[in-house]
């Protein structure tokens, strides 16, 4: 009797395990019927929104591990996710619905925003869990671009925000990734903090933040860049400016380039350091439009055609290039592409209204994830990208 109910229990142990691997396999699978469905940008436009307002008080957890099978261990050592990455995943749909606030007033979504900040700030403005890295900057970026929202309400935040990164400056005068990790520089760090220091150093009149802004983004451009192709690698050595990682990562080059953008149209014309900034926004432009696939896409290795399609750097690009269109000289190229970025994400989403196929969080300097699913960050990109081109450029 005993031995029958040792069975029913380690048969009923393993049909537990065997449920928590199956069902999100089974889910994907799923939501993948149908998906790339859309043929109007209107509709795509209003599902991608939809989906966007429901996650960010309700945000998916995005898998540090890229196991399917025996799940339940990576929760249980707390490897399966990570506040740090949630922070950049809900600071894309921040800046995705703001943007989308610019052309219409819309109360249910800034209903979900205010009750997204009253979860995130106590009553003095200060964070509720304070953040340990300057990934949360980029949140604190997207704060600040809330256009209903009075920034001086959440300066206490603001202050922490600049603080701690000012804590995290290293030896050469730019800002480590971790403060564990001195001797590297990452290109994710141009686009966790740049945007956020040159909005505050404007608003607040801190020009340091402003100046560590552009040497971050002109040190990576000295030392972290493919010669003649103009494309970061994942991170460099510090010491002997030593490349690391991959030159060509997909998502590090929708990092370098949300930095570079973001930072470039905060600075107002005539500022000491805009014409510089244009100088390095034309630059890159041409060489991300190199990279672009037919079908409007980038790869998760913009290098080899051979390589997955990657949402996440689509959608980071195609931001990228709707805003570098207003130079000039690049204006029509640029426009093109951002167009094209849109028709290859319409073809990806699944028919609730989620981006597929986006990259997993990386693991390591050259150790990239090999599953490609829904992500926030994407979501926040796409709702980004297609209200600007909807606004016009």
């Amino acid at each position: 009797m005993v031995m029958i109910i040792v069975s029913l229990i380690i048969v009923g142990l393993i049909a537990i395990i065997a449920l928590i691997d199956a069902v999100p396999l089974w889910s994907d699978w799923f939501g993948r019927i149908r998906i790339g469905k859309y043929r109007d940008r209107n509709h795509w436009e209003r599902s991608i929104v939809r989906v966007g307002s429901e996650w960010l008080n309700k945000t998916p957890k995005i898998k540090v591990t890229d196991n399917t099978r025996l799940v339940f261990i990576d929760m249980l050592r707390g490897n399966y996710t990570k506040s740090a990455i949630q922070q950049w995943q809900e600071a894309a749909l921040l800046l995705g619905l703001s943007e989308q606030l610019k052309e219409a007033k819309d109360d249910a979504i800034q209903s979900a925003m205010n009750q997204y900040l009253n979860t995130k700030f106590d009553s003095n403005g200060q964070w509720r869990e304070k953040p340990a890295h300057v990934d949360g900057a980029i949140l604190a970026y997207a704060i600040m671009k809330i256009d209903h929202v009075d920034p001086d309400r959440y300066k206490q935040a603001l202050d922490y925000t600049w603080n701690m990164i000012r804590e995290h400056i290293g030896e050469d005068g730019t800002v480590l990734y971790r403060k564990g990790m001195k001797d590297y520089r990452y290109v994710d760090t141009i686009g966790f903090i740049c945007p956020f220091l040159v909005t505050y150093g404007l608003k607040y009149k801190v020009n340091e933040c402003i100046q560590l802004a552009v040497k971050q983004i002109q040190e990576y451009e000295q030392h972290g860049m493919l010669e003649r192709h103009h494309i970061p690698c994942h991170a460099y050595q510090v010491k002997d400016k030593l490349p690391l990682g991959l030159y060509g990562w997909g998502r590090g080059l929708g990092w370098y380039a949300i930095g570079l953008i973001d930072a470039w149209q905060e600075l107002p014309a005539g500022h000491e350091h805009k014409q510089a900034l244009t100088d390095s926004v034309s630059k890159f432009a041409r060489s991300a439009l190199a990279f672009q696939r037919e079908s409007g896409n980038w790869n998760w290795t913009v290098t080899r055609p051979e390589s997955r399609a990657d949402s996440s750097t689509t959608a980071t690009l195609g931001w990228f290039l709707a805003n570098a269109a207003k130079i000039g000289d690049i204006s029509q190229e640029c426009s093109k592409g951002a167009n094209s970025a849109v028709d290859y994400l319409m073809k990806v989403t699944r028919r609730n209204g989620a981006v597929d196929f986006s990259q997993g969080d990386t693991k390591d300097i050259g150790v990239y994830a090999m599953l490609f699913n829904r992500l926030p960050f994407t979501q926040g990109f796409s709702m980004r990208l297609i209200a600007k081109i909807r606004g016009g450029q």
